[in-house]
């Protein structure tokens, strides 16, 4: 699984309170992960997000332009091997 935050070059401290909220849910449900935090406005523009900061699990955006709390970030994370097992069924 890759995690990447994505947030603007200015310095903002919003792009680091999701990155240690995202370590906390993963080490709270013992998931490995890899986490990536791009202070990047290309990188940003790239994935088609116009708001930052974003989260974005195995490339698909689920938050933009907030701060997400932990609860919601382990939901995305359980929610991610439903999707990929409904894919391969759909294949």
């Amino acid at each position: 699984m890759r995690i990447d935050i994505l947030c603007k070059p200015e310095g903002d401290q919003r792009g680091e309170q999701i990155l240690a909220k995202v370590r906390q849910a993963l080490n709270e449900m013992e998931v490995r992960a890899e986490v990536h935090l791009f202070c990047d406005r290309r990188k940003l523009i790239d994935n088609r997000v116009y708001v930052a900061p974003a989260l974005l699990i195995d490339d698909v955006v689920r938050v933009a332009g907030r701060v997400p709390d932990i609860r919601e970030i382990k939901s995305f994370i359980v929610e991610r091997p439903r999707y990929v097992e409904r894919m391969k069924e759909v294949a």
